[in-house]
């Protein structure tokens, strides 16, 4: 048995569930007599829709499968190499089910190595050798690909990826020395680091091709018939594959500068991944390629037993699998039809609900306001998005004609909803406006429509409080910009009845939103987390610390914006507002702010000066603070106590079934990083759970390396 052989059996033995790829060698004739060939298929077994992945055995079977061929190669029996995947998938990298198991950084390592030493047998073999990324291929099943001598791609493949980083781990497997060494720096940088901190970016085959990772693109129906007869082309000296010189003098330093600009500007130095791959990349300038896999097996274990990996792996896995399976959603089998939507408002919220329910659901969508100038606002907001995905070949002609005839508008709420099976209303923030408005339009709907409340703090118990039928009243919380941020809270009012509720889930689930289910309490998730957080920055800033430093306090974490700039997007008077809600229900731990108070009422939009960080001066005369002067540490302490107290508080209160689902709404509704796994894991690991709660939030080994 050789080295490698004793390796991987070594470290199979640590991932008892994995999934098993084989690599099946099948040998053929090349078109056009260009001799004997030899094709390696990767297929794990299951369907054509599960993925493809790669763990010790799987490498184990890859590697035998290479003995075969590597002796065939030396002995002149055949011409080439080829690999390639089952359909629809090439490979979509390691097996992260075990990877978060490991407990000792040998045993991360030998993963490392692992990899390295089977796929660098492509590279060595005796003849050429071929990656036709057939599918989806993604982390060491582009690695596979970058050892091959050339490669082709299709047309249809629709994601490729190094998505390692986002992750919280680098390309181990020869992705961040080979290929900069390919492409060059800069477009190394842009798949590595650039498309993996922009939320897992995927390429298309046209763009894979462009960037000059493959070396042919041909249309998928007959990719692996073109690929082959390309190869023979290839074999037969017919083809000549020229790629450019890659610069190797200042571009490829600026490159790596550039990189370590987008990953400050993401992480701001909080999760080490990115700067990792940034120091490989930056040493594989010289070429030298053996020294880069050292470094990359060094980074992988190194990555593999820190906190930043195991969170972003929790992170992945709640966004993968608890979002399509939420908790104590009711049966779908008591979910309503829903064919006709009405939005009540028109206004930019109301506009890009109305969008989103005529796209995802293709069902007519009337909105209403009140007046016909706002409602033609609404609906032309519509069309014109409409006609951008058209200009952009996001739909062709007769989908954008069809999808605009299906948006329309009315002042008269009685026709427009006579018919509606689910009705939603974004109107103005005060309960009394949105119960007058359930109230009109109860009044027209069937008796078996859905009324849905888009609002963001207020009680769904209390809004339908004054209706007939409060029992089909139901929290529907979306996040702005909505075409964009995933999550959708859905809140069950004390009497909403499971029918509603899993209508409600029925929809989400077509507009592809992430549904969590959350009770009637104060604020829900998000925006009670996020005011308890900034509140305590306020709180800070009022008693006297500097803005520019409490804003700062936070960095550590790596959030995607600061206290202050998440105030500026929220807007102040929106923050104000919510802080009041929740100050109503919690006064002993939420406060207002009197400083921003007077902000709203001086009618300023924003602390800054427009496009600066700097305060604005008429802002600053506005405020009024103490003489009490933290450190970042010690608002950061602050910060993050309340943020692990209020979260105990929610939990106990069954706000949320577990701290999962806080997680995951942090994730998809307010963009905090994998790195963090949401929040959770971040305060166990730093122990502010059981110094502020007396208990962790997850249990040991939960997003962390097992005991």
């Amino acid at each position: 048995m050789s080295k490698t052989a004793e390796l991987l059996k070594g470290a199979a033995e640590l991932f008892p569930d994995e999934v098993v790829t084989q690599a099946h060698v099948r040998h053929l004739d090349l078109p056009g007599g260009a001799g004997r060939f030899a094709l390696i298929t990767l297929d794990n077994g299951l369907d054509h829709t599960k993925p493809t992945t790669i763990g010790p055995q799987s490498l184990a079977n890859l590697d035998a499968a290479l003995d075969q061929v590597e002796k065939e190669a030396a002995d002149g029996e055949i011409k080439g190499v080829g690999v390639t995947g089952k359909p629809f998938i090439f490979a979509v990298g390691a097996d992260l089910k075990g990877v978060e198991l490991l407990k000792r950084h040998e045993d991360a390592a030998a993963i490392g190595k692992g990899g390295h030493d089977v796929f660098v047998r492509l590279a060595n073999l005796a003849v050429p050798t071929f990656a036709y990324y057939n599918g989806a291929s993604m982390g060491g099943g582009v690695e596979i690909g970058l050892h091959c001598t050339y490669r082709t791609v299709s047309a249809a493949l629709p994601a490729f990826s190094l998505p390692e980083v986002f992750l919280g781990l680098v390309p181990g497997w020869g992705g961040c020395a080979l290929l900069p060494n390919l492409v060059g720096a800069d477009r190394a940088v842009s798949v590595i680091i650039e498309n993996s901190l922009n939320q897992n970016r995927q390429l298309k085959g046209e763009q894979v091709y462009e960037l000059g990772i493959a070396d042919a693109l041909f249309e998928g129906a007959d990719f692996l018939e073109e690929s082959l007869r390309w190869t023979a082309a290839v074999l037969k000296g017919e083809i000549e594959v020229v790629r450019p010189e890659v610069d190797r003098g200042e571009a490829w330093d600026a490159a790596v500068q550039r990189g370590r600009q987008i990953a400050d500007g993401k992480v701001h130095g909080a999760a080490p991944a990115a700067y990792r791959a940034l120091d490989i990349i930056a040493a594989a300038k010289n070429g030298d390629l053996r020294q880069g896999f050292e470094a990359e097996t060094q980074a992988l274990a190194d990555l593999i037993m820190s906190g930043e990996l195991r969170a972003g792996l929790y992170a992945f896995d709640l966004v993968q699998r608890r979002a399509k399976r939420p908790a104590g959603a009711p049966s779908k089998d008591l979910a309503r039809p829903v064919t006709k939507v009405g939005v009540v408002g028109a206004g930019l919220m109301a506009s890009q609900l109305g969008l989103l329910f005529a796209r995802r659901l293709e069902v007519p969508v009337v909105l209403t306001d009140i007046d016909q100038e706002r409602v033609d606002k609404g609906v032309a907001y519509c069309h014109e998005e409409i006609d951008k995905l058209l200009l952009k070949g996001r739909v062709n002609q007769d989908k954008a004609n069809r999808l605009k005839a299906l948006v329309t508008g009315s002042l008269d709420k009685a026709a427009a909803f006579a018919d509606a099976d689910f009705v939603i209303e974004a109107v103005f923030e005060e309960m009394g406006v949105k119960q007058k408005v359930f109230a009109e339009v109860e009044a027209v709907v069937p008796e078996h429509a859905i009324l849905a409340t888009n609002t963001s703090s207020l009680s769904v118990s209390e809004m339908a409080s004054q209706l007939e039928h409060p029992e089909r009243v139901v929290g529907f919380h979306f996040f702005n910009p909505v075409a964009i941020l995933p999550l959708l809270e859905i809140v069950r009012g004390e009497r909403t009845d499971d029918a509603a509720l899993a209508t409600a889930f029925g929809v989400a689930k077509k507009l592809k939103k992430t549904a969590v289910l959350v009770k009637d309490a104060p604020a829900f998730v998000v925006n009670r987390v996020l005011t308890r957080f900034l509140g305590e920055v306020l709180r800070s800033i009022d008693e006297g610390t500097p803005v520019e430093v409490a804003d700062r306090a936070l960095a550590p974490l790596g959030l995607p914006m600061s206290p202050i700039q998440l105030l500026e997007l929220v807007g102040p008077a929106v923050a104000h507002h919510v802080a009041g809600t929740l100050h109503g229900a919690f006064p002993e731990r939420f406060g207002v702010s009197e400083n921003l108070g007077r902000v709203v009422e001086a009618g300023k939009r924003s602390l800054y000066l427009p496009g600066t960080t700097e305060l604005d001066p008429e802002v600053a005369e506005l405020f009024q603070v103490g003489g009490s002067v933290l450190t970042e540490e010690q608002v950061r302490e602050r910060a993050l106590g309340a943020v692990a107290e209020e979260i105990r508080l929610m939990l106990d209160d069954e706000v949320v079934a577990e701290a999962q689902d806080i997680d995951l709404c942090l994730i998809t509704g307010a963009g905090w990083p994998f790195h963090l796994g949401g929040i959770t894991p971040y305060l166990d690991r730093e122990g502010v759970s059981e110094r502020v709660t007396s208990r962790r939030f997850l249990a040991p080994g939960v997003a962390g390396v097992p005991a």
